[in-house]
């Protein structure tokens, strides 16, 4: 803090602490003021002017430095100023003070807290920048929340000063109105109560519904100028047409057709999207016949001397695109076609609000879902147009296993790919920019896949940054330079085929998003509100092309929201809960999180305990030669209420829903340690963390008690 911030909160900590310590609230106090009422307007009646503004002057400081007496002080208005001219000095003094204790919260505590609460502050701004208005005047309208607060706690925000002193002068007045009015009879005042009855309490409250309803009058102002530029077609043919038939779109045109709409899915290339394709379903397959290929080559670590594995890499591909057949009919467009939904194969393109063309026909529909995927991100780095580069995408038409296999990307994705190929006999160099893999998780997390893929043969090379490809015609080569502290500046490594997996973009191109002007998030995605309803309001966006999350179950879960608020959002809106969200790597071993972790707890200033629990002592995790990992569970400091939970370990995935399923429902450690676990899992590791959380929590003076009960028993 600067020395003039210090010197500005010393002396409003000063002024503060000499109001109390000369004990000054003594003289705004009811029965005092009544007593000198008379003498009051015996003042007013020789100075009017001078008495108004030390009046006004005493009343902004007041509001402005949060102290008590602001109602006492609009009961006084109205005793001595009467109703007209004490309502304009208190309706004006309030809203100043109001402001000055705003600004004052601002400029003192603003970097602090927003540096301390970043992720926390930054969701409520953006709250504040899209309703920040009404949230205030809800809150200036109904008088049972301490108006001090709310000056205060809205200076914290980036709501603009401008804005908090309007909203607060209009949404004041009602309260101000009222107290001023009760001070004209103050005599018969004997306590605040007498003027804040129940009844007066619902009128308040009924004022209250007031900019609900105004907010939803400006949502219709806002729908009908959002729509006013496109024809509306006199009939409709469908409720709903959804663009891409990835996990969003399938699930959205599902609930649809279960709700007796009328639905039109449009998928340009195969049912299924990416997660069915290109990413979860075949990466997970041959992660399969990696793992086991692995276990066979190290199978004296089960008893067994000596295998001998031999296998064609081209019949592990066939049995990756197997698995993917296998599963197709789940999303195929007889099945979906049979629960309702029109299915049509091509490129949809958004004309208006209310039409879509997918061929030589024009679709009319009520609203739009654009659950149209992401692509992976392919950096610009010179020579990499010249090279047949694999991605996500083309990855699986691989048919000769790469001898030399470069991996861009030490995320989620790289790193399956690395650990997967090198399992499979590829001398695998995997490179990243940041200075370690899975930047998203704990370091002792990073560490531990940092491990796993070493021993498995891959070559990791941290901090360093692919700056050109080079390829001579018999020879292909990548060129790195070292953004960290390497000892060599510069790399150069040779390979046969490169894997680019440093990301994925929203597909927003090619069908009408930028023709209809719909906004971008900073990281390319479509921007939505919260009810997955973008800058038109009957377009809504799913799935990986809105983000935040680009997983496929999050994608699932966001269809709910956006086909319902889509159909019935007339009647109900839901915002979509992002409270509790998983996700998992599955290298081997698997990582998986829901909530914070211990680096995103501390980069937020959460308050937290780690409790931790290592598999290696785990016996099923010992009986099947994984005993690796562990668990790390983050609780309210002195509860067992769970805000986060990291799993690294066989089946992590599998073990987090535990975990999920308890932060989803509020229960806490207590509830997981007092139900039985079947011996021997990979599932008692869960109950273990929370007895390690027990036992540090355990009761001194209760085990004492207990010590002293059975000494007394034996004697």
């Amino acid at each position: 803090m600067s020395p003039t911030r210090i010197s500005l909160a010393a002396v409003v900590a000063i002024t503060i602490t000499a109001f109390f310590y000369f004990d000054l609230a003594a003289y705004f106090q009811l029965d005092y003021l009544k007593t000198k009422q008379a003498l009051l307007a015996t003042h007013v009646a020789a100075t009017p002017l001078r008495s108004a503004a030390i009046y006004f002057f005493i009343y902004v400081a007041v509001a402005a430095l949060s102290l008590p007496g602001a109602a006492i002080l609009t009961l006084v208005g109205g005793a001595i100023f009467g109703l007209l001219w004490g309502t304009i000095l208190v309706s004006f003094a309030s809203t100043l003070g109001a402001t000055c204790a705003f600004l004052l919260s601002r400029y003192l505590f603003q970097d602090v807290v927003g540096k301390r609460f970043q992720t926390r502050m930054a969701a409520i701004n953006d709250g504040i920048n899209k309703d920040g208005a009404f949230y205030l005047f809800t809150l200036r309208l109904v008088p049972i929340f301490p108006f001090f607060v709310i000056n205060l706690a809205m200076g914290l925000t980036t709501l603009k000063a401008w804005t908090f002193l309007f909203v607060s002068q209009l949404g004041m007045f009602p309260a101000t109105l009222v107290f001023v009015n009760a001070g004209t009879q103050l005599a018969k005042i004997e306590s605040t109560t007498d003027i804040l009855s129940p009844a007066l309490i619902v009128s308040f409250a009924a004022l209250g519904v007031f900019p609900l309803i105004a907010k939803r009058i400006a949502a219709f102002i806002k729908r009908t100028r959002a729509l006013r530029s496109f024809p509306k077609p006199a009939h409709f043919d469908r409720n709903l047409i959804v663009i891409g038939a990835g996990s969003a779109g399938l699930v959205c045109s599902y609930i649809a057709a279960a709700t007796n709409a009328k639905v039109t899915l449009i998928e340009k290339h195969l049912m299924g999207g990416d997660c069915l394709n290109t990413g979860c379903v075949p990466s997970k397959a041959l992660l399969r016949s990696a793992k086991f290929i692995h276990q066979a080559r190290h199978s004296q670590r089960y008893g067994i001397a000596k295998t001998n594995v031999e296998f064609d890499f081209r019949e592990v591909m066939e049995r990756v695109r197997g698995v993917v057949e296998q599963i197709a009919p789940h999303d195929s467009v007889e099945r979906y076609s049979g629960l309702g939904v029109e299915c049509l194969e091509g490129e949809a393109e958004i004309l208006s609000p209310y039409r879509v063309r997918v061929g030589d026909r024009e679709l009319t529909t009520r609203n739009i879902v654009i659950a149209a995927g992401a692509s992976p991100f392919v950096p610009p780095i010179p020579g990499l147009d010249q090279i047949d580069f694999l991605s996500s995408n083309n990855l699986w038409d691989l048919q000769v296993l790469p001898p030399r296999l470069v991996v861009l990307g030490g995320g989620p994705i790289g790193c399956e790919i690395s650990q997967a190929f090198a399992r499979l006999g590829s001398a695998v160099t995997q490179i990243e920019m940041a200075p370690r893999l899975l930047m998203r998780e704990d370091e002792v997390v990073s560490s531990t896949i940092l491990q796993a893929l070493q021993r498995d043969g891959v070559d990791v090379k941290l901090d360093y940054r692919a700056v050109e490809f080079r390829n001579n015609g018999t020879d292909k080569t990548v060129i790195c330079e070292t953004i960290g502290d390497n000892s060599e500046a510069t790399l150069e490594v040779a390979f046969d085929e490169v894997v680019v997996a440093v990301g994925r973009r929203a597909n927003v191109k090619g069908y009408g998003v930028e023709e209809l002007g719909l906004s971008l998030n900073p990281d390319g995605t479509i921007a939505t509100d919260s009810y997955l309803a973008t800058d038109i309001p009957n377009i809504y966006a799913c799935g990986d092309v809105a983000g935040p999350y680009q997983f496929t179950h999050t994608a699932s879960h966001q269809a709910w929201y956006a086909a319902i608020n889509s159909l019935f959002g007339g009647f109900k809106q839901f915002a979509v809960d992002y409270s509790v969200i998983p996700w998992c790597t599955f290298t081997d071993p698997e990582v998986a999180r829901v909530g914070l972790n211990e680096t995103e707890a501390r980069e937020q200033g959460v308050a937290f305990e780690l409790t931790t629990f290592d598999i290696a002592d785990l016996d099923r995790a010992i009986a099947d030669e994984v005993a690796e990992g562990c668990v790390r569970v983050l609780t309210v400091p002195g509860k067992d209420t769970i805000i986060g939970v990291t799993i690294v370990g066989e089946h992590a995935g599998d073990l987090l829903a535990e975990f999920v399923f308890a932060m989803k429902h509020g229960l806490g450690l207590g509830k997981i340690l007092s139900t039985i676990h079947i011996y021997p899992t990979l599932a008692e590791a869960n109950k273990f963390a929370a007895g390690a959380w027990r036992r540090e929590h355990a009761p001194e003076w209760l085990l004492k008690l207990a010590t002293l009960h059975h000494r007394r028993r034996t004697g």
